[in-house]
């Protein structure tokens, strides 16, 4: 029996990738689309061999998006399963942000889900069903200050995922995935949790009292897409410690 296959956009970095090792694990073949760091995907490949496939698409180029579908049919056959994982930040204060930075936030994790998605989800409503998860951030819910594009571009993505959940079901059903503080190299970044202090203050806002893993939110996923989630369907699965209770 062939392997099923499931796709993961920013499947080769951070929280993509080890959503990726799950869904291999789970007994999938997986292809991960890719942008930026092509070292990281010959690594994931090597680790991988014959079960990942690592793509390099542009996810804010509507052209690319829909050719890198038809090859994933073409030569991997329809996906059982779709990660929409792959963001951006381009972060300014509102009045300063650019035309360019609001379109490619918006084309880069909006739009790309959705073209992708739309390229997708004819042959797996013909092969019978599977299931779409879109990747959101709590910032789709909750706003930060100068993160306005990247802040909609989630909040749309959460709604984004509602209206496919009602057209697409009950073949294909759709969720979303919305990780809290998960450790990753970016977010030790972005957050400054190298400093004891502010590693302090970022624990004192989290019940569970601890930075949630990349294994932590591959467990959402398992559990979105296995049968035990069976009837889950248009809805948010936040991955937190508890931190955001909305």
């Amino acid at each position: 029996m062939t392997e099923p296959l499931a796709v993961v956009t920013g499947g080769t970095r951070g929280i993509g990738l080890e959503l990726s090792r799950r869904l291999i694990h789970l007994g999938h073949r997986v292809v991960a689309f890719y942008w930026s760091d092509r070292t990281a995907a010959e690594k994931c490949e090597a680790e991988h061999p014959g079960r990942l496939t690592a793509m390099r698409v542009d996810l804010a180029d509507a052209d690319a998006v829909t050719a890198a579908a038809r090859r994933v049919l073409a030569e991997h056959g329809t996906p059982a399963v779709l990660v929409n994982n792959a963001g951006i930040n381009l972060d300014r204060p509102f009045l300063e942000l650019t035309r360019e930075d609001w379109r490619r936030v918006l084309d880069t994790n909006l739009s790309g889900p959705f073209w992708l998605t739309q390229a997708l989800a004819p042959a797996m409503l013909d092969a019978g069903g599977g299931h779409v998860v879109n990747v959101g951030a709590t910032t789709g819910m909750r706003p930060r200050v100068n993160g306005a594009n990247y802040c909609a571009s989630k909040a749309g993505l959460l709604q984004l995922t509602k209206c496919l959940a009602l057209e697409l079901g009950p073949t294909i059903r759709v969720n979303c995935l919305i990780p809290g503080m998960i450790d990753t190299e970016e977010l030790r970044t972005r957050w400054r949790l190298d400093d004891p202090e502010r590693m302090a203050q970022t624990l004192d806002e989290i019940p569970q009292r601890r930075i949630g893993t990349t294994e932590d939110v591959a467990d959402a996923l398992e559990f979105i897409v296995g049968p035990n989630g069976s009837y889950f369907n248009g809805q948010k699965l936040i991955v937190d410690g508890g931190q955001f209770m909305w």
